[in-house]
């Protein structure tokens, strides 16, 4: 073996050696583990949960928990007292998730516990404001699993057969987000497998919010805004929203019990990476089977890469050109508290491109929910939204939000808060990708800043027509159009590609070739002189597939360079020889004998030449009609041409 075939060896060896070594280190995960301990007829949890490892810069890292208690309960704090109704063994399992941490979640075994020494009478306390609510466990990371909640409520007054849907995976995204590995149910809750029946019913005794009809009822009990009433339209809205759903069904629900079925869903290799990005599911609950009195609830969720509890995002990701003129994009900014003790204002900073009307911002919700302030000062709780030249600035006043390191504080949500927005696009805006993010300052500390929230266009196609005429000032009596098509992104703002193809007629003549020789030939008698002039004519179909970069200086110049290829696709050649004989030598000739031969030749796909070309349009650069001039330089000899054409983009 050569010595510099062995280096190489022996150096892919070693790196190969390295990159193992590391990749065994990065797949070691930490453990949290369950600890219980039983006293009477309560069982004390905790999580011990593993050193943080602290982000440089971040606020304290800390642990969030989850716990599921396997008997369709669960709870968000790190430790609890639970009391079981029943004797039996029970699964229970922990999700902890690391904030402000560098490392990723760490792993925890479900744990299973027997229990024999419940409290028959014991009741759980009420929990629900509505009869539809979701929750997770943390916001969706790539490469983790998530846990969402589907709880659900019989507010009716009578023993109620229901079903329910979780809708996932929106259809807008092109790839599955998620896969659905384990439903937990606790109440007999079964799969829906048969078709779904439609009762057409509806329950006098509740108002309804549909596009028809904001009353259908004059029984005067407060109006449930989350009840909707055309079952069908609901479900196939939500079919064609989202690929995936889970059906359940679900028997003897006594009035005012609460239920909660848990989803284990798997992030998939393709989800969307885009950490700025918002991805929904849907829960729809039917209560009663006899009706199709239905409620709906959609949770929306940021995709993250670390588990920051302050955070920016959008709905407005990835975004189609042509259909954004009159939407009106949704932001989200959250934060957490977590100091030691509670903030009494909170500011907001936040970026506003240019392409957006910082005028048009609409407050959707925020918590702490809170009234708008007025111009004037008030004493009262209220957010208040103003503006400098690149910002909106939004700032809780005379709030209370305690901190996560605040003595008493078991509930993490409680230390959270977040504003939701929306707002319209400037009267001109160009197709550009922005970034925004905010500072998020609790009283007079030192501003916490956000991830940055991005709004990206996709492509889109735009397909225009061409037409013009190409000068040839090498050829002879040469006369040359086309017409063609184009096609592009859409609307972009500076650079981009574009692929053409022209079909083109093209007539030209060859210069005439004269040529005389002297034959002395001892047959024919005498000496004489033939001149032959040889003249050729071509009528060509041409394809030009030119692929250029072109760079829009503004709203109506265009430039443009790139290379280009042509074909003669059909070569119709005609060909004239004139020959002519003259007795004698020098300048005294007498003609004696002439004749003329006509010859046609048709050839397809010949003739191809290469090239590269430089362009300039005026008129409307983006899209629409503009006029055009481009110089081909062809690396053939004589097919150098002008083209100045006409172009209409849609």
């Amino acid at each position: 073996m050569k010595p510099i075939t062995l280096f190489y060896f022996v150096f892919s060896f070693s790196v190969f050696s390295f990159a193992q070594q590391d990749i065994a280190k990065d797949t070691t995960r930490r453990t949290a583990n369950i600890e219980y301990k039983k006293l009477g007829n309560q069982i004390d949890f905790k999580a011990n949960a593993p050193e943080l490892n602290q982000i440089a810069g971040a606020p304290k890292a800390f642990y969030t928990n989850f716990w599921e208690f396997g008997d369709g309960t669960f709870s968000k704090e790190k430790e609890l007292k639970k009391t079981y109704k029943r004797n039996g063994d029970y699964t229970v399992r922990l999700w902890a998730t690391n904030n402000y941490d560098t490392g990723k979640p760490p792993l925890t075994r479900p744990k299973k516990i027997t229990v024999d020494n419940a409290t028959d009478d014991y009741k759980d306390e009420a929990s629900m404001d509505n009869a539809l609510n979701l929750q997770r466990n943390r916001e969706p990371m790539p490469d983790e699993d998530i846990v969402i909640v589907l709880s659900y409520k019989n507010t009716k007054s009578y023993t109620t057969n229901g079903k329910f849907f979780l809708f996932y995976n929106e259809a807008k995204y092109k790839a599955d987000n998620f896969d659905l590995i384990e439903t937990r149910p606790y109440h007999d809750e079964k799969e829906i497998n048969d078709a779904i029946v439609y009762a057409s019913k509806f329950d006098s005794d509740v108002y309804y919010a549909s596009a028809e009809d904001n009353l259908l009822s004059l029984k005067a009990k407060p109006q449930d805004t989350t009840v909707q009433k055309n079952l069908p339209q609901t479900l196939d809205d939500a079919k064609f929203a989202y690929r995936n759903s889970s059906q359940l069904r679900f028997d003897n629900m006594e009035p005012n019990e609460e239920r909660h079925v848990f989803y284990s869903l798997k992030t998939t290799k393709e989800m969307l990476k885009d950490t700025s990005a918002i991805i929904s599911v849907r829960g729809v609950y039917v209560p009663d089977n006899s009706y199709d009195n239905h409620h709906v609830k959609d949770m929306e969720m940021e995709i993250v890469t670390s588990h920051d509890p302050n955070k920016m995002s959008s709905n407005a990701s990835f975004l189609n050109y042509r259909l954004v003129r009159y939407k009106r994009p949704k932001f989200k900014i959250r934060f957490q508290n977590n100091g030691e003790g509670p903030a009494t204002t909170i500011r907001l900073e936040t970026d506003i491109p240019d392409m957006f009307d910082k005028s048009s911002i609409e407050v959707l919700d925020m918590y702490p929910k809170v009234k708008i302030c007025p111009k004037y000062d008030v004493k009262y709780s209220c957010l208040d939204t103003t503006y400098t030249a690149k910002q909106a600035i939004f700032t809780f006043k005379n709030i209370y939000l305690p901190g996560s390191e605040q003595k008493n504080v078991k509930a993490y949500d409680s230390t959270k808060g977040f504003v939701k927005y929306r707002l319209k696009f400037s009267d001109d805006f160009h197709k550009k990708k922005t970034k925004s993010r905010t500072a998020i300052i609790f009283d007079k500390n030192e501003p916490i800043i956000t991830n940055y929230s991005t709004t990206r266009f996709l492509p889109g196609i735009s397909i225009g027509v061409k037409a013009g005429y190409n000068s040839f000032s090498d050829l002879k009596n040469s006369e040359s159009y086309f017409l063609g098509a184009t096609i592009s992104p859409y609307k972009s703002h500076r650079w981009y590609w574009q692929v053409e193809l022209l079909n083109s007629i093209h007539k030209y003549d060859t210069n005439t070739e004269i040529r005389e020789e002297f034959i002395d030939d001892a047959a024919v008698g005498i000496p004489y002189t033939q001149r032959t002039t040889t003249s050729r004519s071509y009528s060509n179909i041409d394809w030009e597939i030119p692929v250029l970069v072109r760079y829009n200086v503004n709203n109506y110049i265009g430039l443009g360079a790139g290379i280009i290829g042509t074909i003669s696709v059909n070569e119709k050649q005609e060909q004239s020889v004139l020959t002519e004989q003259f007795e004698g030598q020098g300048a005294d000739l007498f003609l004696f004998d002439s004749r003329t031969t006509n010859e046609e030749v048709t050839e397809s796909f010949t003739n191809f030449r290469k090239g590269f070309l430089v362009e300039a349009t005026a008129g409307f650069a983006r899209i629409g009609p503009s006029l055009g001039a481009r110089y081909v330089f062809n690396l053939e000899d004589d097919y150098n041409y002008l083209q100045l054409y006409a172009i209409w983009k849609f």
